[in-house]
């Protein structure tokens, strides 16, 4: 072979080489893209447990849509299980640590809601088959077509066959408690919200929150029992909180929570969680024992596979931001 032919040669595998580094350090599509669990014998007890570390890290592309159709981000992804308990690490970039939901602020005359709403993030898993969920992820369940107007949106499956299992991450109203509120989903008609009915159900047990207001709307209607020390200060436990009486005791620039999280028990309660917020992002740890024993809950059986989609919100009330395309999960043996 010439030394012109040599050269040629080395550099058509040397740009080989080059692209396929690139492609490789791309963080991969979720729609090519399966987790692995990887099963270790101590369970992490906290986000910075070196544990973690045995668990390959995964960045899943998430892609916005609606007024957040050109935006595109990233979730890191963890796994990790134990003979009982299935654990998830999941960090995103944030740029704001969103937690008021339109809390009540007092001007010294009125009060007012500050604008603002919270993070969130969710987890959604098939319980029974869901048509087009392993190739279409969430698509299937939260989006009607484009052409029908958000108020006809329906977050259902289309048969009553089919069965997902939502783990709903919020910030501002079930992190204070160290969970995330676990639903279930269904045939539309389950009425919640101001303009819609959909196929989400709560799990079996208490929890949620309260709006705090008085029946006019106009004020809060209670403020944290003097007599008790905040557990999560920043937040107005429903079981912390009193009656106001006395309204005159305010001054301005007084702030009290509108959503007032209740104390979760029961099926409702199966998700735990431990979050930070640091660096302009947010790190939450999600696990639930592998079988519940509860019907309105996945059984996740390391000898197969379940499909799954992550969504996150920012400083979201309404419908995503972000969601990935379709997930599997895969147990490492």
């Amino acid at each position: 072979m010439s030394r012109r032919n040599l050269i040629w040669l080395f550099l058509l595998i040397i740009i080989t080489l080059g692209g396929w580094a690139f492609y490789s350090m791309r963080p991969a599509r979720a729609h090519r893209l399966t987790v692995a669990v990887e099963r270790v014998n101590r369970a992490p007890a906290g986000i910075d447990d070196p544990v973690w570390l045995k668990a390959s890290q995964i960045e899943v592309s998430v892609k916005g849509r609606d007024i957040y159709a050109d935006e595109e981000g990233f979730v890191k992804v963890r796994a990790l299980y134990t003979r009982d308990y299935l654990y998830f690490l999941l960090k995103w970039n944030d740029p704001t640590r969103s937690v008021i939901k339109q809390s009540w602020k007092f001007d010294g005359q009125t009060w007012y809601h500050l604008k603002g709403n919270e993070d969130r993030v969710a987890l959604l898993f098939e319980i029974t088959r869901i048509d087009k969920f392993a190739t279409r992820g969430c698509a299937v369940t939260c989006h009607s077509p484009a052409d029908l107007p958000k108020k006809n949106w329906k977050l259902a499956t289309r048969t009553a066959a089919e069965t997902g299992d939502l783990w709903h991450w919020k910030a501002a109203r079930s992190d204070p408690y160290n969970h995330a509120d676990d639903a279930w989903l269904n045939l539309a008609g389950n009425p919640t919200g101001s303009y819609r009915e959909t196929g989400r159900r709560k799990d079996k047990g208490t929890g949620g929150d309260v709006k705090n207001e008085t029946p006019d709307k106009s004020r809060p209607l209670y403020m944290q029992d003097p007599r008790k020390k905040p557990s999560v200060p920043g937040f107005l436990l429903l079981e912390e909180a009193i009656k106001i009486t006395d309204y005159s005791i305010f001054k301005t620039g007084d702030v009290i929570p509108y959503r007032l999280p209740r104390q979760p028990t029961g099926s409702r309660f199966d998700v735990k969680a431990e979050s930070r917020y640091d660096e302009g992002g947010w790190t939450v740890m999600l696990y639930r024992k592998l079988d519940t024993g509860h019907e309105d809950d996945v059984i996740f059986n390391p000898l197969k596979k379940y499909s799954f989609a992550i969504a996150v919100f920012d400083d979201s009330g309404a419908d995503h931001s972000k969601a990935t395309w379709p997930l599997t999960l895969g147990f490492e043996r």
